[in-house]
């Protein structure tokens, strides 16, 4: 699988879930901090996760 698949993947579960958990959170931070760098592909999707949650229809779950 290539990197910007898990990206998006994750992107993906967290619209299908309405919630950014923070395993969530975790996981795409880690791949970016991985990558050590953001391609325009996962910044779509990323641009794409923020506007939700700016619109309500994605919540942050904070952390147990």
């Amino acid at each position: 699988m290539n990197n910007i698949g898990i990206i998006r993947r994750l992107v993906e579960q967290a619209l299908y879930l309405k919630q950014l958990t923070p395993m969530i959170e975790d996981a795409i931070n880690s791949e970016l901090t991985r990558l050590g760098h953001i391609s325009s592909v996962d910044y779509e999707a990323l641009e794409l996760l923020m506007e939700e949650m700016d619109a309500g229809r994605v919540a942050l779950v904070p952390s147990c």
